[in-house]
C-alpha cells in the first residue's frame, strides 16, 4: 500500500488545485496564472489602467517638453518679417501635429474602421489606403444562426450586433492575439448582460444563445485567430509533440492507470477516447473542441468503471487522461488549448463538466512537460537513459494475482496430491512390515537349523543297471505277447 501511494505522488492532484487562486469557486487556468477568466480580466484591466495612466503621464511630459522647446526656439528667432506668410502659419500646425503624434503613441486604440462595401470589396468614398479583403460571404454557419434567431424576439438585434462586431474584427488583424481575445471576451460579456437585462431570459436560454453566437462568430474568425504567426503557439506544439514521442516507453503500470485493455469493452473505450482527443484539431469552434475533450473524458471514465466495477475517482481519471494524451499525441495540442482559452465563452470553461475536463487536460499537459523519474517511481539515471533511447523497454510487469477460480483449482490439485501421497505412504508402511516379518522368519529358521542335530547328506543316486541294485524291488519286465491273427 505504501508503494502504491508513492507511485501516485507525482500524479495526484487535489481538486482544490483546479480552482481559481482568487477563491471565487470557478476553474482556473495555467494560461491565466491559475485564475479564472473573470478574475484574469479584472487583473488585466487593472494592469492596463495602470499602464494607460503611466503612458498618459509620459505623453504629458513629452508634450510639455515639446512646448518648451518650441517656445525657446520661437523667442530666440530673429524678429524680421518672414519672406512668406506661409512659413509662420506652418509652425503652429507643426507644433499641434507633434503633440498629437506623441499623444497618439500612448493612447489606446479607438480607431473605427472605415465603412466599406463588403460585397464589392471597395472602400467608401473619401477613405484612403490600399484595398482590404472583407469578410467571407455568409456560409452555412450564418444561415444556421439566422434560423436559430428567427423565433426570438430580440433575434434581429442580436444578429445585427454579432455581424457588426465580426466584420469589425477583420480590420483589427494588426492587433496581437491577446488583444483580439480581449475584444471577443468583452463582446461576449456585453451581449450576455444585454440578454439578461433586456431579453430577461433564463440562464439556460442565455447560455443557449451565447453558444450559437460563439459558433457563428468563431466559424468566420477561425482562420485569422487560430495559431496566428504573431504567437509562439506553433513552437509549443512542436515541443510537446517531441516530448510525447520521447515518452513512448511509458506504460500504464508506471502511471498506475486502473485500466485493463484485455477486456474488450475497456479496449473499445480507450480507442474511442484516443480518437476523440485527436478529432479536437479538426473542429473550428471552441465549444466543439471542448465537446471532443468531454467525450474523451467520459470514455476514460467508462473504461475505468468497466475495469474496477465501481465509479472512478479523480486519482484514477488524471493518470488515465495522461496516458491517453501520450498514446494519441494530438496534433497542435497547445494551439487548441490556447484557442479555447482565448475565444471560448467564459461560462463554459469556468464551471460545469466542460470546464472540469478542460482544466484536467491542461493539468495533464503540464504534467507531461514536467514528467521525471520520481513521477514514475524510478531513478533519474534510469529515466534519462529511457529518454535517450539507450535502454530497451522496461521488463514485462509481474503477472496479476490469481483469480478465485484459479485459487480453487490449485487447492483441488493440492488435495488430490495429498490423497495420492497418503496412499503411497500406506503401501510403503505395509511393505516395510512385510520385510520385517520375512527377516524375522528367516532369522528364526537359521537359528533353529544351527541348534538341531547335524544334517546328513542324502545317498547319491545310482544307475538303474548297477550291480547293487536290488532286482526284487524292480517291477517285472514286460514280455512280448503273441496274438492270433
Amino acid at each position: 500500500m505504501t508503494t502504491q501511494r508513492f507511485e501516485r505522488s507525482g500524479i495526484h492532484l487535489d481538486q482544490s488545485e483546479l480552482l481559481c487562486t482568487k477563491g471565487c469557486g470557478f476553474y482556473g487556468n495555467a494560461a491565466w496564472r491559475g485564475l479564472c477568466s473573470k478574475c484574469w480580466r479584472d487583473e488585466n484591466q487593472k494592469d492596463k489602467q495602470t499602464q494607460i495612466q503611466e503612458d498618459w503621464a509620459l505623453a504629458e511630459r513629452l508634450q510639455k517638453e515639446e512646448e518648451v522647446a518650441y517656445a525657446s526656439t520661437h523667442q530666440t528667432a530673429p524678429t524680421q518679417p518672414p519672406a512668406s506668410g506661409r512659413r509662420e502659419e506652418k509652425k503652429p500646425k507643426e507644433k499641434a501635429s507633434k503633440v498629437k503624434t506623441v499623444a497618439k503613441l500612448f493612447s489606446t486604440s479607438t480607431k473605427t474602421p472605415p465603412k466599406k462595401d463588403h460585397i464589392s470589396g471597395e472602400a467608401a468614398p473619401g477613405s484612403s489606403g490600399g484595398p482590404r479583403h472583407g469578410p467571407p460571404d455568409p456560409d452555412q454557419a450564418t444561415r444556421d444562426f439566422i434560423d436559430f434567431l428567427k423565433p426570438l424576439r430580440p433575434g434581429r438585434e442580436i444578429f445585427k450586433q454579432c455581424r457588426a462586431f465580426t466584420e469589425s474584427m477583420f480590420y483589427k488583424r494588426e492587433l496581437g492575439v491577446e488583444e483580439l481575445s480581449e475584444c471577443v471576451q468583452d463582446f461576449y460579456q456585453k451581449l450576455s448582460d444585454y440578454l439578461h437585462t433586456q431579453f430577461k431570459g433564463s440562464s439556460e436560454q442565455v447560455e443557449s444563445v451565447m453558444d450559437e453566437v460563439e459558433r457563428y462568430m468563431m466559424s468566420r474568425l477561425y482562420e485569422g485567430v487560430f495559431c496566428p504567426e504573431s504567437t509562439d503557439d506553433e513552437d509549443k506544439d512542436l515541443a510537446i509533440q517531441k516530448r510525447i514521442r520521447a515518452l513512448h516507453w511509458v506504460t500504464m503500470e508506471m502511471l498506475c492507470v486502473p485500466v485493463d485493455e484485455e477486456i474488450p469493452e475497456v479496449s473499445d473505450s480507450v480507442v474511442k477516447a484516443i480518437t476523440d482527443v485527436i478529432e479536437m484539431d479538426s473542429r473550428r469552434v471552441p465549444q466543439q473542441k471542448l465537446a471532443c475533450i468531454t467525450r474523451c473524458s467520459k470514455h476514460i471514465f467508462s473504461a475505468i468503471r468497466a475495469t474496477k466495477g465501481e465509479p472512478a475517482s479523480a486519482d484514477d481519471f488524471l493518470p488515465a487522461l495522461i496516458y491517453t494524451v501520450l498514446k494519441a499525441n494530438p496534433p497542435r495540442l497547445q494551439s487548441n488549448i490556447q484557442y479555447i482559452t482565448r475565444f471560448c465563452s467564459p461560462s463554459r470553461i469556468m464551471s460545469g463538466e466542460d470546464g472540469y475536463y478542460f482544466t484536467n487536460l491542461c493539468c495533464a499537459v503540464a504534467f507531461i512537460e514536467k514528467l521525471d523519474g520520481r513521477s514514475l517511481n524510478m531513478s533519474s539515471e534510469d529515466f534519462e537513459l529511457h529518454m535517450s533511447g539507450q535502454t530497451p523497454a522496461p521488463p514485462r510487469p509481474p503477472a496479476p494475482p490469481p483469480s478465485l477460480q484459479q485459487v480453487q483449482s490449485g487447492l483441488d490439485l493440492l488435495t488430490g496430491l495429498g490423497v495420492r501421497q497418503e496412499r503411497v505412504m500406506e503401501g510403503a508402511r505395509r511393505l516395510e512390515s512385510d520385510l520385517i516379518d520375512w527377516s524375522q522368519d528367516v532369522e528364526h529358521r537359521v537359528h533353529g537349523a544351527l541348534g538341531g542335530p547335524p544334517l546328513e547328506a542324502p545317498p547319491a543316486p545310482s544307475a538303474i543297471d548297477a550291480d547293487n541294485v536290488e532286482n526284487d524291488l524292480l517291477p517285472p519286465p514286460l514280455l512280448p505277447q503273441l496274438f492270433a491273427g
